[in-house]
């Protein structure tokens, strides 16, 4: 049986089964597949090799397109959290523009009723608990109408805010007043950031800091840039990465989707350096289509290439656990009774109450 773990980043869009796939697209006429059998669009699918952001997202294009009405949309949201809770996840927080789902009429709410509708589908069948975060296109200029949903949608399961897409040339300010509009409300904010901006990921994970009020950032590995690496460790800090680190910002990290995207060696990723000089390190997903990975497999991930320990887990699970948008409450129930436990037994050290 896996580990427990609470998964911070994934994607509703980009982690559908491929049999789904298939059948939602014969069910809808859509002939535009690339490939006509489960184990060819799997292949597909699979995007680690892809070298750009731009390219890996490129294939949302098939899965966005089966996903048009609302029972597609609630089987999706249905699948992924069956698949999910049979991978030991306790805790998932599922993202997605709704933006995409309404080229054939659906409106943004509708689309966001039929996902929270799947999702409570699972959650009641599997035990796992779930949240909603709702993504504007950081590309687009609708992000203020966009909140406005999701801020009307929080009785759903609706807990956060977050902007995604293609990151180099459109900086997280761009999209400032939408994300004042959801801390107004009480929408928490989470925004992709230092993903695959070059260039310009420090000044935008600084941005989605400072000024635009991330509590959470997606991704954040080009904050090594910002760091001065020596001997296999970080031995000084930029200015960004200090507040970051300091400020105890979560990153949602996301290995297998980060090599696929900048073809970094299993090694080079950042989250072993960045783990154990202090940052506030989680580990998520991202795509599991997409990057063919899940939860169990990022895990298995550090601790060939990064020499994380359960001990290590057990502390990143609790930190993604303290770091998620769910009640107190919520939390409490979840690591006093499933999660701490479990790790105890697994020969973690652990402390038995939530504090």
């Amino acid at each position: 049986m896996p580990l427990p773990s609470v998964l911070l980043h994934d994607h509703l869009d980009g982690g559908l089964r491929p049999a789904t796939v298939l059948e939602l697209a014969e069910e809808q006429g859509y002939e535009g597949l690339p490939a006509d059998n489960v184990a060819d669009l799997a292949a597909w699918f699979d995007q680690s090799d892809s070298g750009s952001l731009e390219r890996y997202l490129q294939s949302f294009e098939y899965t966005v397109a089966v996903m048009q009405t609302p029972q597609t949309i609630e089987r999706v949201a249905y699948e992924t959290v069956q698949d999910l809770a049979g991978d030991g996840v306790a805790y998932a927080e599922l993202r997605f523009a709704p933006l995409l789902n309404t080229t054939r009429g659906l409106s943004v709410r509708e689309v966001i009723e039929a996902a929270a509708s799947g999702m409570a589908m699972g959650g009641n069948e599997t035990g796992m608990r779930w949240g909603l975060i709702i993504d504007s296109l950081r590309h687009s200029h609708d992000s203020e109408a966009i909140v406005k949903v999701a801020i009307d949608c929080q009785h759903l399961g609706v807990v956060g805010f977050d902007i995604a897409g293609p990151e180099a040339g459109y900086p997280p300010e761009e999209h400032l007043a939408a994300f004042r509009l959801a801390r107004e409300h009480g929408l928490r904010v989470t925004i992709h950031a230092g993903e695959a901006a070059g260039s310009d990921g420090v000044a935008y994970v600084a941005s989605a800091m400072d000024r635009c009020g991330a509590e959470r950032l997606g991704h954040g590995v080009e904050l090594i840039h910002d760091c001065v690496v020596e001997d296999g460790e970080i031995v000084r800090l930029g200015p960004v990465a200090e507040r970051v680190r300091n400020r105890r910002i979560a990153l949602e990290m996301c290995p297998a989707s980060n090599l696929a995207t900048k073809l970094l060696h299993a090694t080079s990723h950042p989250i072993g350096l960045m783990y154990r000089a202090g940052f506030n390190v989680t580990i998520n997903t991202d795509n599991r289509l997409m990057s063919s990975t899940s939860m169990s497999e990022e895990f298995e991930f550090v601790k060939e290439h990064h020499d994380f320990t359960i001990d290590d887990l057990a502390i990143i699970t609790r930190r993604s656990l303290d770091a998620a948008f769910c009640s107190w409450d919520a939390k409490v129930k979840l690591w006093e009774d499933v999660i701490g436990p479990a790790y105890a037994q697994a020969g973690a050290t652990v402390e038995s109450e939530w504090r």
